[in-house]
């Protein structure tokens, strides 16, 4: 397991992204915070669910992702549901970009985590599920929970 991809070192995870989107390709982006938004994600307090990634010229903005205000603060604590700018490679901007405007997919966060100290965010390249998409994932999830299940019923009565 490689060192990024440690429990600890993920600080929130949008498991409401992979519920909805079919996750096509994922990006490792950097973000612009300002110093008490470090300290309230560092915390764990950021909601994800609602986010998505807008390209506004030649720049990407992570938008609906609330960072709850650090409690420790004072009068210049950040506003929780500013828009953040994405720091991305203009090579990768530029490819999203066409991605997003000719094939319908959209850009979603799917977790915020640190490497070498620095918070990153995990953007994916997604397509939205259909209803009965969601409803076969289901499905195939409830399935393999009753396999596992007699797998370890039919082991238990054999001991």
């Amino acid at each position: 397991m490689a060192k990024s991809e440690r429990k600890s070192d993920n600080l929130a995870t949008n498991k409401k992204a992979y519920h909805n989107y079919h996750i096509l390709e994922t990006y490792e982006a950097g973000i612009a915070l300002v110093g008490t938004e470090v300290k309230s994600i560092r915390n764990g307090k950021v909601d994800i669910v609602d986010g998505l990634v807008r390209i506004r010229g030649e720049e990407a903005f992570l938008e609906g992702v609330h960072v709850h205000p650090y409690t420790h603060g004072n009068i210049a604590n950040h506003e929780p549901g500013r828009s953040r700018k994405l720091l991305l490679h203009r090579h990768e901007l530029r490819r999203l970009m066409g991605k997003v405007q000719e094939k319908g997919l959209t850009l979603v966060p799917t977790r915020f985590y640190l490497k070498n100290g620095r918070i990153k965010v995990e953007v994916a390249l997604a397509k939205g599920k259909r209803l009965h998409d969601k409803r076969e994932a289901i499905k195939t999830r409830e399935a393999g929970r009753e396999m596992a299940r007699a797998v370890k019923g039919a082991a238990r009565d054999e001991s």
